[in-house]
């Protein structure tokens, strides 16, 4: 171009980063990796930076360093919730190149008098932009270069401190930046947690459940969530088994939500009162439970908003409200809402309504939104919703129900959700959970779409589990709680329950969703003690709360699934971690036979985990409370229904100093 100097370095391929630039996510003291291909033409040495900071604040400047093939990287640990952003200066690092060519000269014996002055004009035509405590030394290092009479004529200039801060320089008038890229940083929550859902009506209302979450507690769990607690519908209201012969004493779908006792702000009578509810939330909190509360925009036919707000719904040609269908299924009782009304004002004051639902529940304790069917409303709507509730509570954490098609599942990622449901639920095989998890890990959407893994839903019963014994349950469970930083329960999983509601329904026999389920916790199927060890590792194990490391490892037979994690450990002394080396590093091997025992060969790539070949390592199972003596990468494993699967912490023999009770 005519009149300016055009750029030179080429900076793409940025991560992380979304589609169209809506933001990447982080969480609050997790290290984020920021990295993005930096070149340029010609053989010159490239230098990059990143520059990061919350909105507003001030910028934090950090060298990258080259991690191959034109690959540029730097790390940062967001220090608080919120908005963040960064740039990306690339620029052709005019010090490194000439300390590049000297040095390959000299090796190849040729003359670097030109080279030398060359050095000395570049050092003083940056004099003035290097710290005062250089200025000495910088100066010195031109002399040096100038001394005929110097032995060691370039000694000073290749300094390697003094190099580094030559190298950050960025070209005074050919520096190439791309950016601002935003980032959203959550809390933990909304990337870590171990969620349980229970229906308070089960348990006799609001105060029966309040009484459940100390065993929810104990089983490790960090987020209780509850479906609709509103008031249901009785038009159409849905009988068991979703039919339409519903008894007086039926209580129908909580997601029937509106009587008139009310809509999506009230409490249903027969769960008790907004009271009742404040104190749940509040023996929740005491427990250290977060509480999630469905999130439902729908309506039943005898919602008020139906009589005062019929704008807001689609009418047929005969004047009546269309219900809600996914054909072949149809829900007689709902209204779905119609979030694009004729009028423009019609459509403010809904999405406004919309918000103030919201606005009421933070205000009664909630954290937490599981959202459900998010893919059937607007993006725009999802993306103005969860912004506006960020802009006044950033901690608050929205779980999208989406059970969609790829592309839907991760625009609502784009547009904001915090995480989602996954296809994990029909990932059965080695080979799909091998393919799905490094998509989930490393793939193009890896840097907004966080997973949590269910086995399970009150409307899903699917693979394994149906009919199946406990040891599919316990499998199913190690696999998601281990493999995902974020896994769920439906009530009833610790029990075993596997009744199909036919063989070409995956959803339950009785399902809870349309009548009152009791229970014997006490059951001898009961797996309870089996998944509260599993939430106590996750607890303990850095490694389990990270996705990007996850690691899978060949195996010699299809019945095993085998991967690993690995996360430097945080400062500081920890009784159950301590080893020398300072990473956790955690072994799952699972098999995906619950009926019989299968046995083969796990190869470890022991070098990608920083582990030596030809020593002994320290192996303990988590699950089982053994030590496992471990040579080489090759074990055999064999795994029977009693014992489906290993969590081993593992590490050099030699760094064992373990103080941990559970120790053998």
């Amino acid at each position: 171009m005519v009149g300016s100097v055009p750029p030179r370095a080429v900076i793409n391929a940025v991560r992380p980063s979304t589609p169209d630039r809506f933001s990447a996510k982080g969480v609050m003291g997790h290290q984020v990796a920021i990295s993005a291909n930096v070149f340029a033409d010609g053989h010159d040495v490239i230098a990059a930076r990143l520059r990061w900071r919350p909105i507003g604040g001030r910028w934090v400047e950090i060298p990258m360093v080259a991690t191959g093939n034109d690959r540029f990287a730097a790390w940062v640990t967001p220090r608080a919730v919120g908005h963040h952003e960064f740039e990306i200066d690339g620029w052709v690092d005019r010090h490194g190149t000439w300390r590049h060519r000297v040095e390959v000269k000299f090796a190849a014996g040729q003359d670097v008098a030109q080279e030398l002055e060359e050095g000395a004009r570049l050092l003083e035509g940056d004099l003035d932009r290097l710290p005062t405590t250089l200025t000495a030394e910088a100066a010195t290092a031109i002399g040096a270069l100038r001394d005929e009479d110097r032995a060691d004529r370039v000694g000073p200039a290749m300094a390697p401190g003094l190099g580094a801060i030559l190298s950050q320089l960025p070209d005074r008038v050919n520096t190439t930046t791309s950016g601002p890229w935003p980032v959203w940083v959550d809390r933990e929550r909304a990337a870590v947690g171990s969620w349980y859902e229970l229906f308070p009506r089960s348990f006799g209302g609001l105060q029966g459940a309040a009484k459940r979450l100390a065993a929810v507690a104990d089983l490790g769990f960090d987020v209780v969530y509850l479906p609709p607690i509103h008031p249901i519908g009785s038009t159409a209201r849905k009988g068991p088994g979703n039919t339409l012969n519903a008894g007086s004493d039926d209580p129908g779908s909580p997601w029937a939500i509106g009587s008139a006792d009310g809509g999506h702000d009230a409490v249903a009578p027969e769960l008790g009162t907004i009271d009742d509810f404040d104190d749940f939330v509040a023996e929740a909190a005491r427990l250290g439970l977060d509480v999630a509360l469905d999130y439902a925009l729908q309506c039943s036919p005898d919602h008020p908003w139906v009589s005062s707000h019929p704008e807001w719904f689609s009418h047929r040609p005969d004047g009546s409200i269309r219900f809600a269908e996914n054909p072949p299924k149809q829900y007689q009782d709902i209204y779905p809402i119609d979030f694009y009304p004729a009028r423009d004002e019609d459509r403010t004051a809904l999405w406004q309504a919309c918000l103030d639902l919201l606005e009421h529940w933070i205000a009664h304790g909630v954290t937490i939104f599981r959202v459900d069917n998010p893919h059937t409303k607007p993006f725009e709507l999802w993306r103005w919703l969860i912004d506006s509730v960020h802009e006044r509570h950033a901690e608050v954490v929205f779980l999208a129900e989406a059970f969609t098609r790829p592309a839907v599942m991760h625009r609502l990622a784009e547009v904001g959700f915090s995480q989602s449901y996954t296809y994990f639920t029909w990932r059965t095989t080695k080979a799909e959970l091998t393919e799905y998890g490094e998509e989930l890990a490393r793939g193009p959407d890896a840097d907004y779409f966080r997973p949590n893994l269910w086995p399970n839903t009150p409307d899903i019963l699917s693979g394994p589990l149906r009919h199946g014994p406990p040891a599919a349950f316990k499998q199913r469970a190690v696999l998601a709680a281990t493999m995902g930083p974020s896994w769920g329960i439906y009530s009833g999983y610790e029990l075993c329950e596997n009744e199909p509601a036919a063989e070409t329904n995956e959803e339950y026999r009785n399902s809870e969703k349309y009548e009152i389920k009791h229970r014997d916790w006490h059951s001898p199927r009961s797996i309870a003690g089996y998944i509260a060890r599993l939430n106590d590792i996750r607890r303990r194990h850095p490694a389990l709360a990270d996705l990007a490391s996850l690691r899978f490892h060949p195996t010699t037979s299809d019945a095993h699934v085998a991967y690993s994690k690995q996360v430097p450990l945080p400062p500081g002394p920890d009784a159950d971690l301590e080893a020398a080396g300072g990473v956790d590093t955690v072994l799952t091997i699972v098999s995906l036979d619950p009926f019989i025992a299968r046995d083969g060969t796990i190869w470890i790539d022991l070098g990608a985990l920083s582990l030596p070949w030809d020593e002994p390592l320290d192996a303990y199972d988590e699950l089982t409370r053994e030590v496992f003596p471990w040579w080489g990468p090759e074990p055999y494993v064999r795994l029977d229904p009693e014992t489906p699967a290993h969590v081993i912490h593992l590490r050099r023999a030699s760094e064992v100093r373990f103080s941990d009770a559970d120790r053998p």
